[in-house]
């Protein structure tokens, strides 16, 4: 295990010293009062983490980074920010989004606050980059985790699946199920809260749950299908072809649909690490897709995330026989759109790309 970051608390730094280093370079501001120590002098000026992490998410270009390079940055940014919160509030337990992160599962957008669940109400100014939740937490509710005090793997599912909108939970919820946790036990610890407020919300978001997602806009995809009405799809469908065998993103094969998520920004030369070759991949691509067609007279239905969610639904919907009649939409628990306002933007797609796997589409 690699040793954790340097971080710095101003409030036991020579202030002096500390706004030279700051004007040279060899710290960064992590969050108010919590410096990186960056090892190096650069005289690169005040730029902190924390500005990084918001250039990236909103597509801003600071010299030759990837993609890939800059969704890295904005989720260490956060788990920094984490670590920065971990040392100045007293023992804090991180919870929601941000428990999530720290347990590698994606997150649709990179959490802007820190979340942290507490017993009580404490006297003193609350940080505004600071999300304070207040629950009793079981001793079983909590556990340590490359030195920092979170929710339990099942908790932080509750709570996401209560609190976030569904499409932010159910990309959670796909990635806890992936790593293991238990859907049963979940719901189970759902129903036990009784009727609270987000528990409809939370069952709604665990019973649509698939393990076979490979990546948050997988998730989205699926979701506008069940929005649309469209029966559950099977997850990572196989198909058998002169290529070998390849894996549809989501399928009805009864109703002869297949669709899938067209991450394009992996067709750029370097958008999933250095050297990555973008020719490559769409190259590997186009065979894949004449090999899907040549086998099942399938052409697959593709959305990107340039398209917008309602006519991406309408156009999915067309796919299916004439006859088919949409099955009821699941409840919508919240009047939030079910995505970020800026979800179709780069800045959305540099975060979420680095957990979209680097599949050359070769065959299994």
């Amino acid at each position: 295990m690699s040793e954790p970051p340097e971080i710095l608390l101003a409030r036991h730094a020579d202030r002096d010293r500390l706004r030279r280093d700051l004007d040279r370079g060899a710290v960064e501001r992590v969050r108010r009062g919590a410096y990186l120590r960056t090892g190096r002098a650069s005289g690169a000026g005040r730029e902190g983490v924390g500005d990084l992490a918001d250039g990236a998410l909103r597509g801003e270009r600071r010299g030759p980074v990837s993609a890939f390079a800059s969704a890295q940055g904005a989720r260490e940014s956060a788990r920094l920010r984490m670590r920065a919160v971990s040392l100045q509030l007293l023992a804090p337990v991180f919870s929601h989004e941000s428990a999530a992160t720290w347990w590698g599962w994606p997150t649709w957008t990179v959490p802007a606050r820190t979340h942290v669940t507490q017993g009580t109400r404490r006297a003193g100014t609350a940080a505004a980059d600071v999300a304070r939740h207040f629950s009793r937490l079981p001793g079983g509710d909590v556990v340590e985790r490359d030195g920092l005090l979170v929710t339990s793997r099942e908790r932080t599912l509750v709570d996401v699946a209560r609190t976030a909108h569904p499409l932010a939970g159910l990309v959670v919820a796909d990635a806890a199920l992936a790593d293991g946790v238990d859907r049963e036990a979940v719901l189970d610890r759902v129903a036990a809260l009784g009727p609270v407020r987000g528990s409809r919300r939370a069952r709604v978001v665990l019973d649509l749950a698939d393990p076979g997602a490979e990546s948050p806009w997988e998730t989205w995809l699926r979701y506008l299908a069940l929005r649309a009405g469209l029966p559950r799809p099977v997850t990572q469908h196989p198909i058998r072809t002169r290529l070998g065998t390849f894996r549809a993103d989501i399928a009805w094969p009864e109703h002869g649909v297949l669709a899938e998520f067209d991450g394009r920004v992996k067709y750029t030369d370097g958008a999933l690490g250095t050297g990555y070759d973008g020719a490559q991949a769409l190259f590997a691509e186009k065979r894949r897709t004449d090999a899907i067609v040549e086998a099942t007279g399938i052409v697959p239905f593709r959305a990107t995330a340039q398209d917008r969610p309602d006519p991406t639904a309408a156009r999915l919907l067309a796919r299916f026989p004439r006859r088919f009649a949409p099955q009821p939409t699941p409840p919508r628990p919240s009047s939030t759109p079910p995505w970020p306002a800026d979800a179709m933007g780069v800045g959305v797609r540099a975060v979420v790309v680095q957990f979209e796997r680097t599949r050359a589409r070769t065959p299994d």
